[in-house]
């Protein structure tokens, strides 16, 4: 089967060339979405240099995500908003994994959800039924993505309505390194993005690089 389309808006950021990265090695065609075109072009060149490959374009935003099968936003929280509606349009019709995180500086260490109950939620509910969003990857460290020596020793919880649109992610995790789990409706986004403030409190405290999460116990079904 042909492997769809995947554009990273954002991802000329930290957690957004990780995902791009590891995608491409796992034989994805990536678009690498920015405000500028000229900068996502210059980052999708670095990525194809660092892999050896010719597969990863730079577009502007609007661009990567009408030219893909499935749009990831990996924006920082302030910037969630504007993305959305900049996005309404060319993204109806796709998968559109929301990678979002409520950090509000100063006070990252605190959980802070939005008044819509979770950051894919509101995303769900700005777009409509015609974008299936999934909610996934709040709890993976940047820095361990980005380096693809590193074992990422971190699970993923996969929200979202669509039970078919939550697989395509699963298997998106597990291309990129990751085992991913079914976590239920997008309303139960709300788990990861909170995790993450208390994942940064426990790597400030106890001088960890990147703590995660593992769900233990014994699959008997899928």
């Amino acid at each position: 089967m042909e492997k769809k389309v995947i554009a990273v808006i954002g991802g000329t950021g930290d957690l957004g060339r990780g995902l791009v990265l590891r995608w491409a090695r796992a034989g994805y065609t990536v678009i690498v979405g920015s405000r500028t075109a000229d900068k996502a072009i210059e980052a999708a060149r670095r990525a194809n240099d660092l892999l050896g490959l010719k597969t990863i374009r730079g577009m502007d935003n609007i661009a990567a995500t009408e030219l893909s099968d499935i749009v990831a936003l990996t924006v920082p929280y302030a910037n969630h908003a504007s993305m959305l509606a900049d996005l309404h349009a060319a993204v109806q019709g796709k998968i559109f994994i929301d990678v979002t995180v409520p950090l509000r500086p100063p006070k990252v260490r605190t959980v802070q959800l939005p008044e819509a109950g979770s950051v894919a939620k509101a995303a769900q509910i700005a777009f409509g039924d015609n974008v299936r969003v999934v909610s996934a990857f709040q709890n993976i460290a940047a820095a361990h993505l980005q380096d693809l020596h590193h074992e990422i020793d971190c699970d993923v919880l996969v929200c979202g309505n669509d039970p078919a649109a939550r697989e395509e992610v699963i298997a998106l995790a597990e291309a990129a390194g990751m085992t991913g789990w079914h976590a239920g409706r997008i309303d139960n986004s709300a788990i990861a993005e909170a995790l993450t403030s208390g994942l940064i409190f426990i790597n400030s405290k106890y001088g960890i690089d990147g703590a995660g999460i593992r769900i233990t116990g014994k699959r008997k079904s899928t």
